[in-house]
């Protein structure tokens, strides 16, 4: 396996030539660039005894007889991005391939990280048969579609009916390098809360306000920002972030008059996120938006090792809408990720691909 873990790393930083802004690895949603990904990985998947195609939404696809696993991540990136994102499941799908005679299907999935027009997921929806929504919902996405010379109205003919899917990703994090591990098995996508949060005091002027008399938004804010850590600190599992403010009116000699935060909630288990949220938002002004459920990742008891949960939404969770389905993490050095200084070991793909082998010969049984 180290040879074949060689070839996809270099077909990663191959790959990662392919963009749109010279000396940055960006390359979003049906983007010029994307020909060439095309070209590379149909050649790649040629040679692996893959038929090709490119559907609707511009998954690139390689079909063996009637598949009933499907492998798959995304080829698409943000702005300014490391080369191993969504790309390295791609590649070792072909590495699987290559090494194996079962049907099968690997997917480049075109666009996972919404960058382009703030929908993600789209080529995984479309493989599951829920795209069209989205299409008719935001005429962009067809326009962009049919400049890259596809024709959106097929759609529904992007479908690939499966028993199961299987995701090799970078953790993104750096769970897997605390502990010295090179890959874990994914139990779960955690579900996401997301909401927009108000403080509203009595802007002042800094200098004639006296301590007792003053009703500072932002010390509001603070307090129930240092809560929300302490919070989540306390409960195993649960993630919640306050990752944006904005005062008002932003003056140094101005006592802040109004605070407008985020708050980010994660959990593998709906019922402790919910029971989060309530207990954060309780008597606060706070709008939902966004709420995503849990999503299981049913097949992972047939991959063996250290178990971890994405934080991180993938291209799994929605096919985990229609059919089992199964992750393996690999470790990210330094837990970078969505930066160009995303790395990998070797040795680490190599350990991703014995054991991605495993699931794919042992499938039949599941």
């Amino acid at each position: 396996m180290r040879a074949l873990a060689e070839q996809v790393v270099a077909r990663c930083l191959e790959l990662a030539a392919c963009t749109e802004e010279p000396g940055r690895i960006t390359r979003t949603f049906l983007s010029p660039p994307m020909r060439r990904v095309h070209e590379l990985v149909g050649g790649w998947m040629c040679e692996a005894g893959l038929a090709v195609s490119i559907d609707a939404v511009g998954n690139i696809r390689g079909v063996r007889g009637a598949p009933g696993l499907i492998i798959g991540s995304h080829l698409d990136t943000v702005p300014d991005a490391g080369a191993y994102d969504g790309i390295l499941g791609v590649m070792c799908g072909l590495a699987l391939a290559s090494s194996s005679s079962r049907p099968l299907a690997v997917v480049g999935f075109s666009e996972e990280e919404g960058v382009k027009f703030g929908v993600p997921f789209i080529g995984s929806r479309a493989l599951i048969g829920t795209a069209r929504s989205m299409l008719d919902a935001d005429p962009r996405i067809a326009a962009a579609i049919a400049g890259y010379g596809l024709d959106a109205s097929k759609v529904d003919d992007a479908r690939l009916p499966g028993t199961g899917y299987f995701e090799i990703h970078i953790e993104q994090g750096p769970v897997l390098e605390h502990h010295a591990l090179p890959i874990g098995v994914v139990d779960a996508i955690a579900g996401q809360s997301r909401y927009a949060v108000t403080f509203t005091g009595m802007a002042n002027h800094a200098g004639t306000t006296p301590m007792h008399l003053r009703c500072d938004a932002l010390v509001r804010a603070s307090e129930w920002i240092v809560k929300v850590d302490r919070y989540a600190r306390s409960i195993e599992g649960l993630v919640a972030t306050v990752g944006r403010c904005e005062v008002e009116p932003g003056a140094g000699n101005v006592i802040p008059g109004q605070v407008r935060a985020s708050l980010d909630v994660r959990h593998k288990e709906d019922a402790v996120r919910r029971a989060a949220v309530a207990e954060l938002l309780c008597g606060i002004d706070a709008q939902l938006l966004m709420d995503v459920d849990a999503t299981p990742m049913a097949l992972a008891s047939k991959l063996h090792g250290f178990v971890l949960t994405s934080g991180a939404g993938h291209d799994a969770m929605i096919m985990a809408q229609a059919m089992p389905a199964a992750m393996l993490f690999v470790r990210s050095p330094g837990g970078v990720s969505h930066h160009p200084d995303e790395a990998l070991l070797v040795e680490d793909v190599a350990a991703a691909l014995v054991a991605g082998q495993q699931f794919v010969e042992n499938f039949a049984n599941v």
